[in-house]
């Protein structure tokens, strides 16, 4: 969704956990009876009821405070109750946004944002597309009309394939990280796209494993570093900030340096770090507050025969705290290109956006594109869900994070 300021936006940063409410499985035709068709407007905009907000108090209280007069006042309480789950009525306030909007290309956000975001909601609410409105999205934008339809093929119809060649490129009309980018992902899973293909007999992905605190690692983190100094088969490097800088500076030049020093959050400065240095040199990367289980875990990212090694969280999120690479990859070349390209024109977008897991889904989805689209092959890339990541991965006490400002809220 974007906006004058994305990286602000509660519907990017929440928007996924829509997903966590459903199932495992694609949603079928009959798989629930449609929630009772919501009216496309909402009259009389000054005597709303709390029933049109579904009783959501957040959006209560904004409405008492500003009503709904202009297009933000709508965008926003759409995204509180998108945020809240209350995705029928949200569609509704995203239609009255739409309908309050210019459609002019430079007020934002764009018109054609805020239909998808209406055509979307109706749909996790169980309805039908009306097909004027994808008639009226298609006008707007193709992409986002060819999207809307690839969500229809892959829920209503069962055709993740189908959804699969619909989307095409259309994440590109996305901020990367943004919702399309999971459910592109997720369609190529229920297709069962063949991710492993051709993968080697042999280990691929060097036995390193990268770590990085930027100054002063508290006593948790110091632990941390000292068991995975310990671990048998691994080559355990661990940068810190003067360290990183240099690196940067010597392997890639000035421009990534800038970058790293430019970052507004240690976390975003960890993002670039990371992609950098398993691109050159290969291996694994391991964020510092999280752990390496035990011997088994050991054992499965020594034994791996693909190039790429990702996890995903339950809703189709690509982890960035922990995977492999071999040195060179392509995926890792797109993480650098989408990293740059919104460091330079997005400066101010969500981190998880701009640096984060979102660079890694957009660069999966482009390669999946290239091979459906008989461009170039994907690399053998596995992809392991967010239980196998669980049973690999130990999250642990970090005291240091109730002290410092959360990268969420930068």
């Amino acid at each position: 969704m974007d906006s004058n300021n994305p990286g602000s936006d509660p519907a990017s940063a929440d928007i996924d956990a829509w997903d966590e409410l459903r199932s495992d499985e694609t949603p079928r035709q009959d798989e629930a009876a449609p929630s009772p068709a919501a009216a496309d407007t909402l009259s009389g905009l000054d005597t709303l009821t709390e029933q049109d907000f579904a009783h959501d108090g957040q959006a209560i209280e904004f409405y008492r405070q500003n009503g709904c007069k202009t297009v933000m006042h709508a965008f926003t309480l759409a995204n509180i109750m998108h945020t809240s789950f209350r995705v029928q009525e949200a569609s509704r306030f995203y239609r009255v946004a739409f309908d309050l909007h210019s459609k002019s290309h430079g007020e934002y956000p764009l018109a054609q944002s805020l239909l998808q975001a209406r055509l979307l909601c109706l749909m996790k609410a169980g309805q039908e597309l009306p097909a004027h409105e994808v008639d009226e999205l298609r006008a707007l934008c193709i992409p986002h009309a060819n999207f809307i339809e690839s969500v229809h093929k892959a829920w209503r119809q069962g055709d993740p394939t189908g959804a699969m060649r619909l989307t095409a490129n259309a994440f590109e009309e996305f901020h990367t990280g943004e919702e399309i980018d999971s459910l592109y992902l997720g369609f190529a899973l229920q297709a069962h796209f063949p991710f492993t293909k051709g993968s080697a007999d042999h280990r691929v992905i060097p036995n390193k494993l990268f770590l990085y605190w930027d100054k002063n690692p508290p006593e948790e983190i110091r632990r941390n570093f000292d068991y995975h100094r310990q671990i048998s088969g691994l080559d355990v490097k661990i940068f810190d900030k003067p360290e990183a800088e240099q690196w940067l500076y010597d392997v890639y030049g000035v421009e990534a340096r800038s970058l790293f020093l430019g970052a507004r959050h240690p976390a975003e400065a960890a993002d670039i770090l990371r992609v950098h240095v398993i691109q050159a040199l290969g291996g694994w990367w391991l964020d510092a507050d999280i752990q390496i289980r035990d011997q088994q875990a050991i054992d499965f990212i020594l034994d791996r025969h693909e190039q790429n090694v990702l996890f995903l969280t339950h809703n189709n999120v690509v982890h960035n705290d922990f995977f492999g690479s071999v040195p060179q990859s392509p995926l890792l070349s797109e993480c650098l290109l989408n990293i740059y390209r919104n460091c330079y024109i997005h400066p101010g977008l969500f981190i998880a956006y701009k640096t984060g897991p979102g660079v890694f889904n957009r660069a999966l989805n482009r390669l999946i594109h290239r091979d459906v689209s008989g461009i170039s092959p994907l690399a053998p890339t596995s992809i392991h869900d967010h239980h196998v990541f669980s049973r690999l991965i130990e999250e642990f006490d970090t005291p240091y994070k109730h002290q410092t400002p959360h990268w969420q809220a930068v």
